[in-house]
């Protein structure tokens, strides 16, 4: 029996169909590895974006702590010359209350003396 045009055609449909499902397959894992490869590429990208950020925040924790130290020791660190400012100052208000004082005292005594001494009637 002499195969018929029919029957040639659709054996030829047919294998194009399983060589168009191998294309496919193929396509898919092309895609696949596509898909694979920028996940591996994002997942090294964020990986190194985490590195830089907790690298910036070190850095600038250390800027702040040296800043910090460097104005406590401006304040904090001359506690002896403080102490002596400190205790100038004072005595020399302390005298000048003591003069501020012995110059109202006679004009304080006679206004209590006058109080005193006087009687209401």
């Amino acid at each position: 029996m002499v195969p018929c045009y029919s029957d040639l055609e659709a054996a030829m449909d047919s294998m194009r169909g399983q060589g168009g499902i191998q294309m496919l397959l193929t396509a898919e894992q092309e895609a696949q590895q596509i898909v694979y490869a920028a996940r591996n590429v994002k997942m090294t990208r964020l990986r190194q974006a985490k590195e830089e950020a907790e690298m910036e925040v070190t850095n600038y924790r250390f800027h702040l702590e040296a800043e910090y130290k460097q104005k406590l020791s401006e304040t904090s660190g001359s506690s002896d010359s403080t102490e002596k400012r400190l205790e100038v100052e004072t005595e020399q208000k302390i005298q000048h209350l003591k003069k501020a004082g012995s110059e109202v005292s006679p004009d304080v005594i006679a206004m209590i003396m006058k109080y005193i001494t006087t009687i209401k009637t």
